[in-house]
């Protein structure tokens, strides 16, 4: 699954095994991911796969959450649809949910947003 070395990290996303998804509390089985470079803090990227139908639990983020659409479609709880290509950014403290009519493949960032020059 994982190759490595001291600087690296290589993970074939199509060819590695996905965990059955847990984050928002039970397991969901359709839904699988891959924690990349996701720790124990909730910071992380990590790798979605939802089939057809299947919904996330309403949840609220403490980080940022972001996430990319790599294949299929989502459509999130205020009705915004986001196809492959599209990029989507949550504040921290969002409450949402993600859903799918055709299943998707996605990748997540979940992250602590530091402050810069611009909000000083």
């Amino acid at each position: 699954m994982k190759n490595a070395t001291q600087r690296n990290l290589l993970v074939n996303i199509h060819r590695a095994r996905y965990r059955i998804y847990d984050a928002e509390g039970p397991e969901q089985p359709d839904i699988t991911w891959l924690p990349l470079s996701y720790g124990a803090d909730g910071n992380g990227c990590y790798v979605m796969r939802m089939s057809p139908g299947s919904e996330t639990i309403i949840h609220t983020h403490e980080r940022m959450e972001e996430f990319l659409v790599l294949e299929g479609e989502v459509i999130e709880s205020d009705g915004t649809r986001l196809q492959a290509g599209d990029f989507i950014s949550y504040p921290p403290g969002s409450r949402h949910n993600t859903r799918t009519e055709t299943g998707c493949l996605l990748i997540g960032f979940d992250w602590r947003r530091e402050p810069g020059p611009k909000d000083e």
